[in-house]
């Protein structure tokens, strides 16, 4: 009896977990099908740590601020888009109220010395560090909520890196 017990526990959290994981990955697809996208400037980062093996850390301008210790640990960062769909930051503010016409939430956690938007990192393929060392701009999909995927790096013309192994693939 005990067996079949610890057998229906297993099962049972099992199944909550491959649940939970399937709704992630839907969210995360409705933030990419439906989500607005929004170009972040992208701060300066130690050239040490720029690149490193196979990804780039990225760091925000809009995450760059002097009153960190003042803001709480959890948030949203309130931003409004230029015509070339570039975020300039509006405010910070702990709540998703208020919220102005024309102004998309993105929330942020606290992290050491700035804050993060959940996507401080960009993976690529071995070998296609220099294609992506012109990018300018992060590209962000946001949904009203203020959940955030990074779709990709954009060079000083917003236009879209394509690593250069696609681009021959493409043609």
């Amino acid at each position: 009896m005990k067996r079949n017990f610890k057998s229906i526990v297993v099962l049972v959290n099992l199944v909550a977990v491959l649940a939970f994981f399937n709704l992630s990955v839907v969210e995360k697809e409705d933030i990419l099908e439906d989500g607005q996208l929004v170009l972040l400037s992208l701060a300066p980062v130690d050239p040490r740590s720029l690149m490193q093996g196979d990804y780039m850390v990225l760091s925000y301008a809009i995450s760059q601020t002097q009153q960190l210790e003042k803001l709480p640990n959890r948030g949203y960062a309130v931003v409004q888009l230029d015509s070339q769909l570039v975020a300039q930051l509006v405010r910070y503010q702990p709540e998703k109220e208020p919220l102005h016409e024309g102004e998309i939430l993105i929330r942020y956690n606290k992290g050491g010395w700035s804050l993060n938007l959940g996507a401080e990192s960009y993976f690529f393929e071995e070998g296609q560090a220099k294609t992506f060392e012109q990018a300018a701009y992060g590209g962000l999909k946001v949904d009203s909520e203020g959940n955030s995927i990074l779709v990709g790096l954009y060079d000083e013309n917003r236009t879209l890196i394509v690593p250069k192994r696609q681009q021959k693939s493409q043609k």
